[in-house]
């Protein structure tokens, strides 16, 4: 008995284990057919999509724009083109012709525009998209800003505002649009990116001061343009464009929408401005050569150069006694200024006229903090 069992036992061993082997022979089969089916649907999929990318690239009149949330040009334009206006005037010297649009201040409802597009203006009236036209008057402007608003007597079905937002978020890249009246082409639309960030802007209506903070945009702007609203993809505005580079192809500027949302309560209030701080210095960008030739140790920052006729340091200015000619400024409160766009956005951005402001210099060879208390931009000679 015990051999026989001993034959059944080794018997039954040797059937499982040619059922194991059947098992993983035919568990390994089915695996490989049904990668087989995903591989071969993974191909059908990539040949379809192929060919549809084909197609589509085969059809030259098929645009597909898209921006960031998704929201076509089209559909932007659609939504904000009647919140632009036409503004026009008469001065001494003959007629002005620029952009603006509706913005909603606390309930107020305002047109905001340029400083430069209102200036010696004796008549003003703004005219909307479906060709109505009302009387209109400014309320406040800053030179400095290059910034107007106005009041119109328009009804109130006519006023559509557009929405201001924040451009402390902006990057170099952002797709942007314009929209305005360019050479009396009203309501025309143009794309670009923006092409940088803290730029100052020489203008011819503040004095020896530049326009500080601007933004930089590739989006094309021409006579007329001045005044109309900078868009983000979502249609929200975030700057309000102001001129073109005279002969470049797209370098064009842009004042930035913290400007406008720092600023417009005064100037609906009181007609005017008064928040821009001074230094009283007149600066030199540094560079490699420079430093080179004043035998400095550091290649960036501003440079207050000595000139003997000339008062680089205004006598009776917040930098009197504080500064030095020959100094090299490299940060204000701890934050580094590479050149005189730094120093001017970071005054314009982060200050107000009485604060006290640390500032870095380097003064032969050795860094020295010393401190200022800012003053206020003179009246501009307008």
């Amino acid at each position: 008995m015990f051999h026989f069992r001993g034959k059944a036992s080794k018997a039954s061993a040797s059937v499982f284990v040619v059922l194991f082997v059947l098992g993983l022979l035919v568990g390994c089969l089915g695996t490989y057919y049904l990668n087989t089916r995903q591989i071969s649907n993974l191909d059908k999929q990539v040949t379809d999509l192929q060919n549809q990318v084909a197609t589509l690239s085969g059809n030259s009149d098929q645009i597909i724009t898209i921006n960031q949330n998704g929201t076509s040009s089209v559909e932007i334009y659609a939504n904000v083109s009647d919140s632009v206006v036409l503004i026009q005037g008469n001065t001494t010297t003959g007629d002005v012709q620029a952009s603006g649009f509706v913005y909603n201040y606390t309930g107020t409802m305002v047109i905001l525009t340029n400083y430069h597009v209102v200036r010696y203006t004796t008549s003003l009236s703004v005219t909307f998209s479906n060709g109505n036209g009302y009387a209109a008057t400014v309320l406040g402007t800053d030179p400095y800003a290059d910034l107007a608003v106005l009041s119109v007597e328009a009804p109130t079905e006519e006023l559509k505002p557009l929405r201001i937002v924040s451009s402390s978020n902006l990057k170099v890249g952002q797709e942007v649009i314009a929209i305005g009246n360019p050479y009396g082409l009203v309501g025309s639309l143009t794309t670009g990116v923006i092409s940088a960030l803290g730029r100052s802007e020489q203008a011819y209506f503040t004095s020896n001061f530049s326009l500080a903070n601007m933004i930089q945009t590739s989006t094309p702007i021409n006579p007329g343009n001045s005044g109309g609203p900078l868009l983000n993809a979502a249609g929200d505005v975030i700057g309000i464009t102001n001129s073109a580079v005279s002969n470049s192809q797209g370098v064009c500027f842009a004042v930035p929408s913290n400007t406008i949302l720092r600023e417009i309560s005064a100037l609906v209030t009181e007609g005017t401005y008064n928040g821009h701080s001074y230094m009283g210095i007149h600066v030199l960008d540094m560079n490699y050569e420079r430093a080179q030739e004043q035998n400095l140790n550091v290649t960036y920052g501003v440079w207050i150069p000595s000139e003997p006729e000339q008062d680089l340091i205004e006598p009776n200015g917040p930098s009197n006694g504080k500064l030095q000619e020959g100094d090299v400024i490299i940060a204000l409160n701890s934050t580094r200024i590479r050149n005189n766009d730094d120093l001017a956005s970071y005054l314009e951005e982060k200050t107000l006229p009485n604060d006290l402001l640390v500032v870095t210099v380097v003064r032969s060879n050795s860094t020295v903090d010393t401190e200022v208390t800012l003053g206020t931009r003179p009246t501009p000679n307008m």
